[in-house]
Parts: structure tokens; C-alpha cells; sequence
């Protein structure tokens, strides 16, 4: 059973990582993204009062994310646990956290739909609010995430079969994310810069852990063998 296990995981992995990209360009790059405007709630409650439905499945996608976080936090660790123990435990422990955070954030989603769907009278600033809040907690979480892939990269980088670019990927978005999310967090009052970091940073934070996940599908059962 063990040994069935070992050989499955890398395909787990890879799988729940790409339906988690999917998922992810969904529920925040398409529909917060276009229902949410920062700075006028108004325009945004509107925008969510005419797409309820659009919300509703929104939320129903980071559920989906979650669930697929937990699945990879088991799949890394049995994968990467043959490199490096220690290390691969704390990887799947900082997942676990950085998958709790989130489900503390996106419970403001569901908060602010309920405000909307149960308030006769609503009252703009308070789901601002919860979003605002989701926006936050989850900026929080991805600090943690940055802490996790960094060391998903170095028990990475003391595996013979995995290719030191995607080690390296791995690193370098765990970099990113913890200074990007650090300062989104911490100091607000750099929120130019910050963008910018950003969007400098956004091509190895988004091909880091997909690039792995991909690799995982394919080439991942030489770590099996």
C-alpha cells in the first residue's frame, strides 16, 4: 500500500497543481478581479449584486483550492520525504498553515455574500469590509506560502532527479512571494513599489510551482523508482 501510495503521488501532485492554477485564474483573476474595485465600494457591491451567482461560484473555487492545498501538502511531503525528511515535513506543515489563513480569508467572502443576500437595507462599507479583509489575510497566508516553497526548493536542490532549474524556480518564488507579500502586509505606504516588485516577480512566482507540478506529472516517477 506504501509503495502504491509513493508511485501515485507525484501524479496527485501534479494533477492538484494545475486544476489549483485553473482554479485560482477563476475565482481571483477573473471574477475578483472583475467584480472587486479597490476604492469604490459602491461600484463593487453593485457589481457583486448583479453577479451573485458569479460570487457564489467565485468562493465555490477557493473551496476547491483549499481541499486541493491539503492534497498537496501530503503529495510534496511523501514525494520529497525520501530527499530530506525534516525538511519535507516542514514543507507540508507551512502548506497546512498557509491553507488554514486562507480558509480564514475566504470566510469573509462568504460573510459578505450573506450580507448581501440576507440585508434589506445593505450597507456598502461592511462588505467592503470582508473583502478587504479576505484581500489581507490572504496577503498573509502567501507569506507563509513563500516560506513553504522555499523549502519545497531546498529539499529540491538535494534531490539528484529533480532538474536544478525548476530547484532554482522553486527558490526564487518563494523569495518572491515572501518580499512581495511581506511589504503588501507591512509597509502599505509602499504600495507603488511594491506593485512593481510585483510585476517583475510575477513570471517566477506563477512557473515555479507549476513548472514543478508539471514536471511532477511527467518525469515525477523517476523520484519513485
Amino acid at each position: 500500500m506504501k509503495e502504491i501510495k509513493s508511485v501515485k503521488a507525484p501524479m496527485i501532485a501534479g494533477i492538484s497543481l494545475i486544476l489549483m492554477a485553473i482554479a485560482a485564474f477563476f475565482s481571483y483573476g477573473y471574477v475578483h478581479s472583475s467584480l472587486v474595485i479597490n476604492g469604490e465600494p459602491t461600484t463593487t457591491l453593485t457589481n457583486i449584486q448583479e453577479s451573485i451567482p458569479l460570487f457564489t461560484f467565485g468562493i465555490l473555487g477557493w473551496v476547491v483550492i483549499i481541499l486541493l492545498d491539503i492534497i498537496v501538502s501530503w503529495a510534496f511531503y511523501v514525494v520529497l520525504k525520501p530527499v530530506h525528511r525534516a525538511y519535507s515535513l516542514l514543507a507540508a506543515w507551512l502548506r497546512l498553515i498557509y491553507t488554514a489563513i486562507l480558509a480564514i480569508a475566504v470566510s469573509h467572502l462568504v460573510i459578505a455574500r450573506n450580507i448581501i443576500l440576507d440585508s434589506a437595507d445593505l450597507m456598502q462599507t461592511q462588505v467592503m469590509t470582508h473583502i478587504q479583509a479576505f484581500e489581507s489575510i490572504w496577503s498573509i497566508g502567501l507569506i507563509v506560502f513563500g516560506l513553504h516553497l522555499l523549502a519545497v526548493g531546498y529539499v529540491a536542490l538535494k534531490s539528484v532527479q529533480i532538474p536544478k532549474i525548476l530547484s532554482y524556480l522553486l527558490v526564487a518564488a518563494g523569495i518572491s512571494y515572501t518580499a512581495v507579500h511581506l511589504l503588501h502586509s507591512f509597509f502599505p505606504q509602499l504600495e507603488s513599489t511594491t506593485n512593481l516588485l510585483e510585476a517583475i516577480l510575477s513570471i517566477p512566482m506563477f512557473v515555479g510551482e507549476l513548472g514543478f507540478g508539471i514536471w511532477l506529472l511527467i518525469k515525477g516517477k523517476k523520484l519513485t523508482d
